[in-house]
């Protein structure tokens, strides 16, 4: 399929995807002093498509190539947002296939915000051409996605990779964590994080509750390449309502729910704070999912092995838009709708959700001490989420390194969506065995960890 333009960049670009495109020059060509990285953005749309486009393009050293959207609307959005400061001369695609291929040689990198499904495909075609990647959380839409990608990326040290979890560089989040290692409520004994917000991403959003999917659709929009939307998941009649907005999320065939998409951010600085590894056990409660979609109320267990800040190994809890008994956690206020709890020795760690991180029991003077203690020592650590990006394009550019590499991300992303798989067997125990990937105790789990892309789909080291 050929790209399209949009109605205002058509007399500029008659050719657009099928034509030879000129090469773009960088910067040091240019009579610049410093190179620049020549970036493709596939996803321009919806809060994270434009918001990634915008921080990206911010760094004084990228030059904007290429943009990529399945959606007519979304490209014309693209160039007409003042702050993204997009060259309206810039090649536009509808097929991030095509855009990979006329640009092979006039690209160095690409950042990826589309719906769950396409992540990894459109992350393993890039990163197979050699291309830097930055990729929205979550990494991937199934656990062998996120095995390979780590995989691939291990193979090929010389690409920069980034999971966009953007609270990683925050400097809110980093405090907690350094809290968390400096000991300031000793080792932790129990961890708990969740997401309270139900209004977008369960099957609990219509009365009755919407189980399955409708049967019967209406004909995509003309702006709309609903096959290009689809991509490698099955076949289905269009609905934008249902779909092509941010209710992808709650379909087994595109997004995670609630735990696949805001577990990326309150599980990451628990991971990193603990330096959990694999999970060796997982168990859900509450209720099952539905047929197509997820469960409105779910809550699971992960027990991890000790590490050198946990007291022993540890059950870490992931509360999903359902109840949670504070009974025993010392503070009695009304939690917000995101964020974690840290239980350890001494006293417990409250997390909000991108808020300074707290201490409880407030009145309690060896507590006290110890926050003091670490304020003398370290104090609030700087950083902000804009700073996630930025430190992408200066890795891409050999200038450091990124903190969330796939080789991270993969493996706290197998974690993340094997909550899910253990909700389809609510009240067992699921055994993980990391290194071979699968559930030994329960082998019909199995069938969760990956899944048949569409004919026609099959995309290189995915199948």
């Amino acid at each position: 399929m050929k790209a399209r333009t949009t109605r205002r960049t058509f007399m500029k670009q008659a050719a657009l995807a099928g034509a030879t495109a000129p090469l773009i020059l960088s910067g040091a060509v240019r009579g610049q002093n410093r190179p620049k990285l020549r970036h493709a953005s596939i996803g321009v749309g919806g809060q994270m498509g434009i918001r990634d486009l915008i921080n990206i393009n911010a760094h004084p050293d990228v030059e904007i190539v290429a943009l990529c959207d399945v959606d007519e609307r979304y490209l014309e959005e693209a160039l007409e947002h003042g702050d993204a400061n997009v060259d309206p001369d810039v090649r536009l695609y509808r097929d991030w296939r095509e855009l990979l291929e006329q640009e092979q040689d006039n690209i160095d990198s690409v950042n990826i915000a589309v719906p769950n499904h396409m992540h990894a495909p459109i992350a393993m075609s890039a990163m197979r051409r050699d291309k830097h990647v930055y990729c929205q959380k979550p990494l991937t839409h199934s656990i062998y996605e996120a095995r390979k990608l780590a995989e691939e990326a291990a193979k090929r040290p010389r690409l920069v990779t980034q999971m966009g979890v953007q609270t990683h560089s925050d400097g809110r989040y980093k405090t907690a964590e350094a809290m968390i290692q400096f000991g300031v409520v000793g080792r932790i004994k129990e961890a708990h994080s969740w997401d309270l917000v139900r209004w977008h991403y369960t099957g609990d959003f219509t009365d009755p509750p919407m189980e399955r999917q409708p049967e019967s659709g209406i004909d995509p929009p003309d702006y709309l390449d609903w096959d290009l939307w689809l991509g490698v998941a099955p076949e289905r009649p269009f609905n934008e309502e249902l779909y092509h907005t941010r209710m992808w999320r709650r379909w087994h065939d595109f997004g995670g729910g609630a735990h696949g998409d805001m577990a990326g951010h309150m599980m990451d600085v628990v991971f990193t704070g603990l330096e959990l590894t694999a999970p060796q056990w997982v168990m859900s409660h509450r209720s099952p999912p539905y047929e197509d979609t997820y469960s409105p109320d779910n809550e699971v267990c992960y027990h991890f092995p000790q590490t050198r800040f946990t007291a022993g190994d540890i059950n870490y809890y992931w509360h999903d838009t359902t109840e949670i008994d504070t009974s025993d956690w010392p503070i009695d206020e009304e939690l917000p709708g995101n964020g974690s709890m840290l239980i350890g020795e001494r006293g417990a760690l409250f997390i909000p959700h991108v808020s300074r991180p707290e201490v409880y029991p407030a009145d309690d003077p060896e507590l006290m001490e110890a926050v003091e203690a670490f304020d003398e020592a370290i104090g609030n650590v700087g950083g902000s989420m804009d700073e996630h990006y930025l430190e992408f394009v200066d890795a891409c550019l050999g200038r450091g390194v990124t903190s969330t590499p796939f080789v991270y991300s993969g493996r706290m992303t197998e974690t993340v969506l094997m909550g899910n798989i253990a909700n389809r067997f609510q009240g067992e125990r699921l055994e993980w065995d990391a290194r071979n990937m699968k559930f030994p105790n329960k082998p019909e789990a199995d069938q969760y960890l990956r899944r048949d892309y569409r004919e026609g789909w099959e995309i290189e080291g995915l199948g």
